[in-house]
C-alpha cells in the first residue's frame, strides 16, 4: 500500500471556500485502489504552512506528497514543475504578513523541481477527462512558499519521498457571475485520483513536449 499525503489550503483573500481543500478531502474520502490517502488542511500563512506540512509528513510518513493550491483564472488543473526560493506577496496572507522579495529558505537553492513524473501526471488527468496542463510557475504567494518548502523538506530530511505541487481552478460557487473558468471539486478530485496512481506507478517521466513559448 502506497501512503500518500495530500494537502489543501484554508480559504484566503475573502473567499469562503478553497477548492484545493475541497478536492483534497474528496480524494482522501474515496482514494484510488492501492493508495492510502491522508488529507491535511494547511493555513494560508507564510512560515506556519510549511511548519504544519513538516509535522504532517513526520506523522503520516508518506511515500508521496502532493500539495494543492488555488489558482483562480486557470481553466484546468496544473501540475507545477518548479518552485522558486522567493516570497513576494501581492496581498497579505491570513495572518497579515506580506513579504516582499524574501527567500523561502535563506541560503537555499534558487529553485526545486518537482520529483513527481509531472508529464505523466498531466497525461493521466487528461485521459480521465479532466482539463490539465503543465505549469512552469507556482507564483510567489503561499502556494509557491509551500511548493518550495516541500522541495527543501524532501531534499534535506526525507530524500526517499517524492512530491510536488498542483494548482486547481476556482470552484463554480466562486464565480457565479460566469466571468472566469471553474471546475467542480468532484471533477478535480477525479483527475487527482488518476494523477496519484500515475505518480505512484511511474518513475521515468514521459518524453513528450509540454514546453512553454513565453
Amino acid at each position: 500500500m502506497t501512503r500518500v499525503l495530500v494537502t489543501g489550503f484554508e480559504p484566503f483573500g475573502g473567499e469562503s471556500v478553497n477548492p484545493s481543500w475541497q478536492a483534497a478531502r474528496l480524494v482522501a474520502e474515496t482514494p484510488p485502489d492501492g493508495l492510502a490517502v491522508t488529507a491535511v488542511r494547511l493555513p494560508c500563512v507564510f512560515g506556519e504552512s510549511v511548519t504544519e506540512l513538516r509535522a504532517a509528513v513526520a506523522r503520516v510518513r508518506p511515500d508521496l506528497v502532493v500539495c494543492l493550491g488555488q489558482a483562480g483564472g486557470r481553466p484546468g488543473v496544473t501540475v507545477e514543475r518548479v518552485a522558486l526560493n522567493v516570497d513576494d506577496a501581492r496581498i497579505p496572507d491570513n495572518a497579515g504578513a506580506r513579504p516582499i522579495d524574501e527567500p523561502v529558505v535563506p541560503g537555499g537553492p534558487a529553485a526545486y523541481f518537482s520529483s513527481l513524473p509531472v508529464k505523466a501526471c498531466v497525461a493521466a488527468m487528461r485521459e480521465a477527462g479532466v482539463p490539465a496542463a503543465l505549469s512552469h510557475t507556482a507564483g510567489t504567494f503561499v502556494c509557491n512558499h509551500v511548493a518550495y518548502g516541500l522541495g527543501h523538506l524532501l531534499a534535506t530530511e526525507h530524500p526517499g519521498v517524492r512530491g510536488g505541487f498542483v494548482h486547481v481552478p476556482w470552484s463554480p460557487e466562486q464565480v457565479v457571475d460566469g466571468t472566469a473558468p471553474s471546475l467542480p471539486a468532484e471533477l478535480v478530485a477525479h483527475g487527482l485520483r488518476a494523477m496519484l496512481v500515475a505518480a505512484a506507478e511511474t518513475r521515468d517521466d514521459l518524453k513528450v513536449t509540454e514546453g512553454a513559448t513565453h
